[in-house]
């Protein structure tokens, strides 16, 4: 009797873990240079990260959301000094942001995400659910590196970064957000996901050295598969 108790009290307590563990940022940098991760939670919500991290190549960061809700965005500095400071692109537009929005426990465990191309480009990012309950889990956002081709008066940062009209923006990244009001063609449904992952230049990421053998169409992102 004591053992088949036990057993039941373990049960118990596995069932009321796994209930409130809260979901995972990860991020991975697969660019051939480093990355500082700046995380930015939304006015008003706790910081998750101390956005002092630097991501060499093939480096992860992996961070835990609140229990409840949070609301933010990350995004990839490049360039900082050792104390994640006066980096050349990432800190301020243009850059890349991915959009993540989570909220953990009950019936409203769910997660929703996206890559901005809003304030421009400077690194490819793609984001992608793991581990979900159910619903739509797309992997969303630009495996292209866009500023291979970027306009001349639309670059930034020396060319390491791009300020490109929305159209070229979509043209070459469809699954990705280029004005306040956009959202992408793939439907999205995530819920309960263990893990949101974010991979900056992911491994079919597009390069300028390959760009500059192909037509601009050829650029397209159809789709896109992050790293599990």
């Amino acid at each position: 009797m004591a053992a088949a108790l036990a057993f039941v009290v373990a049960l118990l307590a596995a069932g009321a873990g796994a209930s409130t563990a809260a979901t995972t940022l990860t991020i991975h940098n697969l660019c051939p240079h480093p990355v500082w991760p700046l995380v930015t939670p939304n006015s008003g919500l706790p910081s998750i990260s101390d956005n002092t991290a630097r991501l060499d190549p093939n480096a992860l960061l992996s961070l835990s959301f609140p229990p409840t809700f949070w609301a933010g965005r990350v995004a990839a500095r490049t360039g900082c000094d050792a104390a994640a400071s006066g980096c050349w692109t990432g800190a301020a537009p243009p850059a890349t942001v991915v959009q993540v929005t989570v909220h953990d426990g009950g019936d409203l465990d769910r997660a929703a995400y996206s890559v901005s191309l809003v304030d421009g480009f400077n690194v490819p990012a793609v984001v992608t659910p793991h581990a979900a309950a159910g619903g739509q889990c797309p992997a969303l956002g630009c495996a292209a590196d866009l500023n291979c081709d970027c306009p001349p008066a639309q670059r930034a940062a020396e060319g390491a970064a791009c300020l490109g009209t929305p159209e070229y923006f979509k043209s070459r990244c469809p699954l990705t957000r280029i004005t306040p009001t956009d959202v992408e063609p793939t439907p999205q449904s995530c819920r309960a996901p263990g893990e949101i992952k974010v991979v900056f230049c992911q491994a079919t990421i597009v390069t300028c050295v390959a760009a500059a053998a192909v037509e601009p169409e050829a650029m397209v992102i159809r789709s896109v598969v992050a790293d599990s």
